[in-house]
Parts: structure tokens; sequence; C-alpha cells
């Protein structure tokens, strides 16, 4: 049979996807160690998989001794792959980074090898306890300088620095100082620094669900996607792009990198999407918005589920659950938008000779759903999600045998093992650097600080509020990691909505979302950036036209601050069904506005009409719903008789101005 999208294949095969992904995507910056280095690095990686496969199945150690452990693999790993300066790439490590990463591993150790005597004497550290608790801050840093933005060990160091001298800090900032022995205390001995609930979470729920995306990764459920994808939504007006949408959105739920999602469903998608005629801005775009969506997309949303859960003291169920009508309004603000460009420029799917048959795939690989499906019944049946994750791993691999293609053979197996051990690291890193941050909001009281002077500069209102913590959680967001981007948020910013009143779960996503922001917001969009090296387009335009793509699916996060029933609780109700739709139409008239088009082309007073039902829509309350139904029905009328009329629904001008907007 020939391959359905074998221009997408064309254009991927003309890519360097690993230069890419080497330049947006810290964690793929690792050396390819050959020789008995290789074999070591392999050695250790398929250790570490087992060591956390087997203690998901038959016990976790004590909190602390399970991190120590977690973090002595993640450093040595990572101080072995990752070279101390980036530029040419060895094939080998050099023996100071031996050095270094023994003494890493020896700061953990003791902390597992002498747990009991440490217990002992709590609150009174002795020399060597000190000089090992310092040891491991300057391994932590500098592995987490060398795997992940330099950024997130600039905070911590800048942390640090705070908690020394926290004497000389302005009035706001001002508190006593800590000695550096109390520092390293509460930081390296302590429960709330290095080993709290970052790490704590890094080592169980969030390993073993990204051993469990990599298992599945290697059965092919990649190409399985893209090509269910094709098959859905590649016939419909401009499906390419829906497929980038649809695809991007399923990968989410088992990749934990928006760079990482760019690169591995646009080398199919763009392509498809220049294709038919969209833009290579656009199609970088577009793929840029949907990969990232894919973070904020139940049940993995990035690792962060797992966190949120924790630091809330809730289920994870209840998280994954909350966060679902949010995810489908992006995606739907996403689609709707991709839609109505297609119509737009007057494009046209994919012929259906070319797509594959949507019931020969499910026939053929369907099974490889099940697996995702079982996570899901094992959380419903009242497993947690370590549990849910180790009964998924296993049955992968019998499953995998049903079709040739899919088979996990042993070194397929082994591989995976390997390859999840190694995308752990950026995360194990992240959380401990974090743990770092966390410690000091909790010995200075910073957070609150912080909390305060944002309330008293928006002067206790709470939009104003929103705003500065938007701007704030974009800004702290920059650069990092998914878990890391949530950590540093929450921690820092969404206390100041918690003192207007703001339920924790509503302000621990709304940060979320605006954190995952960053990384479509120039100038630093990198998941923007990405999609444009793929389509070959300018990235600063690219990352301007992911910003106005996402803006829809971004205020989204406004709708459940003042109507906090999207956050599902469980509990159907006419309240609620009011909230989506009346969501879900505000949202349609919103991508209007940032689309300019609906039946026929949109100037720009019908577009501020537009958006002003949009608003009405999505602020709460049976008046501005009626208010905005009126706005959509007469928009309706006037534009479907316009296009009746035979005016031109698309033309280069149209085209000529939307570029220069």
């Amino acid at each position: 049979m020939t391959s359905p999208n074998s221009p997408a294949e064309e254009g991927a095969a003309a890519l360097d996807l690993d230069g890419l992904l080497r330049k947006y995507d810290t964690e793929s910056r690792f050396r390819p160690l050959a020789g008995w280095q290789g074999r070591l690095v392999t050695a250790l990686a398929l250790a570490m998989a087992c060591f956390h496969l087997y203690t998901s199945g038959f016990g976790l150690l004590q909190a602390q001794t399970q991190g120590a452990v977690h973090l002595a693999f993640a450093l040595v790993l990572t101080l072995l792959l990752f070279p101390f300066r980036q530029g040419r790439r060895h094939d080998y490590a050099p023996w100071p980074d031996f050095l270094l990463a023994g003494l890493a591993a020896a700061a953990c150790l003791y902390l597992v090898f002498n747990f009991l005597a440490i217990a002992r004497r709590s609150g009174t550290p002795n020399a060597t306890d000190l000089v090992m608790g310092l040891l491991l801050i300057i391994m932590i840093l500098e592995a987490t300088r060398r795997i992940s933005n330099p950024v997130l060990s600039g905070l911590a160091i800048a942390a640090l620095l705070y908690c020394l001298f926290g004497r000389a800090m302005p009035q706001m900032l001002r508190h006593g100082g800590f000695s550096p022995g109390r520092i390293i205390n509460h930081m390296y001995l302590g429960t709330e620094g290095l080993f709290g609930t970052p790490l704590e979470v890094s080592s169980t729920y969030v390993f073993m669900f990204i051993l469990f995306g990599a298992v599945l990764e290697r059965t092919g459920i990649g190409r399985f996607i893209i090509d269910l994808s094709l098959a859905l939504a590649g016939w419909s007006s401009g499906g390419p792009a829906k497929v980038a949408v649809v695809a991007s959105g399923l990968m989410g739920t088992v990749s934990g990198s928006s760079v990482a999602n760019v690169c591995t469903t646009g080398m199919f998608t763009i392509p498809l999407m220049k294709s038919v005629g969209y833009q290579g801005a656009f199609a970088g775009a577009v793929e840029a918005v949907a990969s990232t969506g894919g973070q904020i997309m139940p049940p993995v949303m990035g690792a962060v589920a797992f966190i949120m859960a924790q630091m809330m003291g809730r289920p994870y169920l209840e998280v994954a659950v909350a966060a679902i009508i949010p995810a489908l309004l992006y995606y739907a603000a996403v689609m709707v938008q991709v839609h109505f460009e297609a119509r737009r420029l007057g494009l046209r799917g994919l012929p259906r000779e070319r797509l594959p048959k949507v019931w020969r795939l499910l026939r053929t690989k369907g099974f490889l759903l099940l697996p995702l499906a079982a996570i899901i019944y094992f959380l419903l049946s009242g497993n947690t999600p370590l549990k849910a994750a180790f009964y998924g791993i296993l049955i992968c691999v019998p499953l995998s045998w049903l079709n040739r293609e899919t088979r996990l053979t042993p070194a397929k197996l082994l591989e995976a093992f390997e390859a999840g051990a190694r995308s752990s690291l950026s995360v194990a890193c992240a959380c401990a650097c974090v743990g770092m941050i966390v410690g000091t909001g909790t010995l200075t009281g910073l957070a609150l600080r912080i909390a305060g002077g944002i309330v008293d500069l928006a002067g206790g209102h709470l939009l104003p509020t929103l705003l500065l913590t938007m701007c704030a959680s974009i800004l702290l967001g920059t650069g990092l990691p998914t878990t890391a981007n949530f950590i540093v948020t929450s921690t820092m910013v969404a206390p100041a909505l918690f003192k207007l009143g703001v339920p924790p779960m509503a302000a621990y996503m709304f940060v979320f979302y605006f954190g995952i922001a960053a990384d479509l917001t120039p100038p630093v969009a990198l998941a923007a950036y990405a999609g444009a090296g793929i389509a070959g387009a300018d990235p600063m335009r690219t990352g301007f036209k992911a910003f106005r793509l996402a803006l829809a699916g971004f205020l989204v996060p406004y709708i459940y601050i003042y109507h906090p029933i999207l956050l599902f609780d469980g509990h159907f109700s006419l309240e609620l069904l009011q909230a989506v739709f009346s969501a879900v139409l505000g949202v349609f008239l919103l991508s209007m506005t940032t689309i300019g088009h609906y039946r026929a082309h949109l100037n720009w007073p019908w577009r501020f009409l537009a958006l002003a039902g949009a608003v009405s829509l999505l602020v709460p309350g049976t008046k501005s719903d009626l208010a905005g139904l009126i706005v959509l029905a007469f928009i309706h009328i006037i534009q479907t008789a316009k296009a009746r009329s035979g005016r031109p629904v698309h033309s280069t001008a149209t085209q000529e101005e939307e570029n220069q907007t």
C-alpha cells in the first residue's frame, strides 16, 4: 500500500531533526558515548529503570532514601552524558566528569547508608553532614545547568544567596539571614528542600509514567496515532492541520516536553500542512500550539498532575478529571481556528485514497490503545498512579506481540528501559534544583512576601492580580522544563491567588497554563522556534502566530477562575452544562476574531463585535450568555448572506493584510 503521507515523509527525510532537538531541547544535547563508557551508561540506565520498576511493584523505600537513590542515578548519568560546555560533541566523557559523578553518588548514598544516624542527631548536623550537603548542592546545580536551561540553576543560586544575605534585601523582601550551616541543614537533611515533594514525586509517579511512555513508544504508537489522526481528519478542509492538532494532543498523553512533541509529530504534520497550501509559519505555529497543549492534557499533563495532587493533598484522579474540560476547550479553540484559516484560504483536505482506513488501523493496531485504557481503569478502581503505571507496563509487553510490527522483543524492551531512564534525567535534576527554591520559600517566607507584593500592587482586586500573576508565570516559566515550570510558578506566584480566596485547584491550573504559555511567547518561544525549524519559516513570525493561535485557548484559565465549576468536581448539573456550552461558543467567537473569517471575510468592526460576544459568553451569567448568543446569531446571519451573495471568501489582499497584522 502506498504511504498516505509521502509528502510528509519526503519532508521529514530532508530535516536534521537531531540538530533541531539539540538546538531547542536541552535534554537532547547529550554526547554519544562509545566503547566501555557507552556500555557503562547503558548498564546504569537499565539499573535505574529496574530499581524503580521493582520498588513500584513490590514496595517503595522510605521517602528520603528512595529520593536519594533516584537522585544518585540521575546525577551520575547526567554528569557523564552531558558535557561541561556545549559545542563539539565527543564520544567519550573526560576523567573530571567521572570524578564529579563519583562525588554526586557519594553525597546521595551517604544519606542512604547513614539514614538512622542522621535521624538520631536531627537538627544538630556534624561536619561530615554539612560537607556532603554542600557537595550535593553544587553537583545538583552543575547537573541542572548541563541538562536544563541555565536559568533554573541561576534561580536556585539566587534563592540560596537570598537565604544567606536576607538582611541586605529591600524592606519587602528583608529577613534576618541564615548561616551556611543552617541553609545546608534545611536543604539537605530536611524534607522541605532537595528531598521535598518535587523529588519525592519524581522518584515515584513521574519516573514510572515516563518509563511507561518509553515502553509504549517502542511499540510504534506514535506512528499509529499519526495514521489514526490522518484517517479521522485528513480528508476535511485543511485536514493536515487538524491532523496536527489531534495527533499532538494524543501524543501529549505520553510526552513530557513541548519541543520533543513538536519534533515527533511535526516531522510528519508540518510538511503535510505545507503540501496543501498552508504557509510555513502558520504550519509551524499550529504544531507548536497543539504540541504545547499536550502538556495540559490529562492523564499525565507533562507529569505535573502528580505534583499538583501531592501539593494539594488530593487524589491524582481529581486533578486529572479537573483538567479535562479546560484542555478540551483549549484544543477546541485551536481546531476551530485551523478550520477557519483553511476556509479563508480555500484549502482542501487530502484525497481519501491517500489516507489510511480507520477500521483497518483499529483492527491491526488498535490494541495499542489498551494500555492507556488499562491505566484509566486501574486508577478508577482505586489503585495508586504508581501501581497503575506498573500494571500498564506489564500489559504492554504481551499485547505488543499481537502484531509483528509492534512486538517488544527483549532488545526493544531494553532500549525502552534505557530511553525511559534517560528521559527522566531532566525531570529529576529539575525537581532537585527546584527543591532549593521551594526550601527557600519555607525557610524565609519568600513566597508569602511575593504574594503580598502582587496583591498590594493590584490594589487587592482579582482581575489585576490575575493579570500580574499571568505575566509573572510566563516570565518565570521561560525556558524551563514542564515540571520545574509548574513548581516554580506554583511556589512563587500562586499564593497571591490564595490570598484573594481563589480555590487551590483553580489557582494551580491558572499558573500552570501560563507557565506553559512561555513556550509559545516570543522572544523565547522554544516550541514555536522548533516548529519554525521544521517548516523552514522565520522563527519570530512563527512565534507570534503561535501566540495568536493560543490566545483563545489561554483565556480559558480566566473562565474557570470566575467559574470554577468548569474544573469538574464529579457531579453533572445544568449549571455545568450551561457553563461548558457558553464557553465553547465563546471560544468559537474568539476564534473568528483571531482569524478574521466566518463563512466570509470578517473586517475589523465585525471582529470587534465577535470579540464582544465572546467576552459576554465567557463571563458567567445567564444575561451575558444571552447577549453573546444574540451576537453570534447576528454574525451568522450576516456572514451566511455575504457568502451566498457570491462575494470572495478569501483573497490575496486578505492574506497580505493578515501577514501585516
